[in-house]
């Protein structure tokens, strides 16, 4: 954040282009989320908390009753954005509840409060990785889904943390890399940031991973999350589910890296979470560049053909062998879950 600004990498244009994306007010980071400038678990919830501290320096010239009904309307609003992501209401809030004497020092606590949350996701997310290597042998064959590296959060990320931190230990991981509709964020951002690291991957189909693991090819699989119930349900981008009922049948870990701000204990299970549904534009089309190096937007399906496009599925707790958080691995079970939290 620089004086009232927010300046986020504009993932929307990755892997073709790297351009910052500045937004003045709340509501232009508020959109940014929606649309998708800024995704992943943690950089939503530093976007939201930055979006809330603009909330507060863009009213601070009101009288106190009014100040305090826009700042409410505006935390209302963000909410709104992308009602999976467990991070987004736990920034929103945090701002939210910051106290002050004045509506001055509000704000300014406010702005100190969402800087506070940037910069606890990159510890946790660092911690995440430390943990997380542990389960990561030398050479060992790894699946991901989705994108959860350092995109998604400030730094680090949650999934590609331990990858990370294994390559830096020289443990040689290999990730096979997945998620390639209908955001292909895996596609697209993880193997860029893989890329960027010089860690060896491979780009695969969705509905390949069972002719990997059929295989005996890969050793583990580790994905982010949106938001955990208190039970231990898992809610991540869509098609996680099916690579964890394939991990089973397999025999092969399947882990879930996220830190405590993921886990959302009002849920009490994955029933619970609300699941975004997103506009069928995501199915229908795709964006790319031409031969002449020209990002385009292409009909890829049958023009008059509609689509369905939830963004998230649901993994129940017994699918999933660990939980990488920044405190340690657990089970995901309930007692074991509060107890982080007590």
């Amino acid at each position: 954040m620089d004086r009232g600004n927010v300046l986020m990498i504009d993932q929307n244009k990755l892997p073709f282009e790297f351009s910052i994306f500045t937004s003045k007010d709340y509501v232009e980071t508020t959109n940014a989320i929606k649309s998708m400038t800024v995704r992943g678990a943690g950089a939503i919830g530093a976007a939201a908390g930055y979006a809330m501290a603009q909330a507060f320096l863009d009213c601070k010239h009101l009288d106190e009753e009014e100040f305090f009904f826009h700042i409410h309307h505006a935390a209302n609003h963000i909410k709104k954005s992308r009602p999976t992501a467990q991070n987004l209401f736990y920034a929103v809030n945090r701002v939210l509840n910051v106290n002050g004497s004045s509506i001055d020092e509000m704000a300014n606590n406010a702005v100190l409060e969402s800087v506070k949350i940037a910069d606890e996701d990159v510890e946790q997310s660092r911690k995440i990785g430390e943990y997380g290597s542990i389960l990561i042998k030398e050479n060992a064959r790894i699946e991901t889904h989705c994108n959860a590296g350092w995109l998604a959060f400030v730094d680090y990320g949650t999934a590609l943390s331990p990858i990370y931190i294994a390559k830096e230990q020289g443990k040689n991981p290999f990730v096979y890399v997945d998620e390639t509709r209908p955001r292909s964020q895996g596609a697209r951002l993880t193997a860029w940031e893989l890329g960027n690291e010089d860690i060896e991957h491979r780009i695969i189909p969705d509905n390949a991973a069972t002719y990997y693991m059929s295989k005996g090819l890969i050793d583990l699989v580790i994905v982010g999350a949106d938001r955990i119930a208190g039970n231990g349900d898992v809610a991540n981008k869509i098609g996680t589910l099916e690579k964890a009922i394939l991990a089973k049948h397999y025999g092969i870990p399947f882990y879930v890296a996220a830190p405590l701000s993921t886990f959302d204990l009002n849920c009490k299970s994955g029933n619970d979470i609300p699941i975004e549904e997103r506009s069928e534009e995501e199915v229908l089309y795709q964006t790319g560049i031409d031969e002449e190096g020209k990002l385009r937007k292409i009909l890829v399906a049958s023009p008059k053909s509609k689509a369905l496009n939830p963004a998230f599925d649901v993994t129940p707790a017994e699918f999933v062998t660990a939980i990488i958080t920044n405190k340690g691995i657990i089970e995901p079970r309930e007692n074991l879950i509060l107890g982080l939290f007590g």
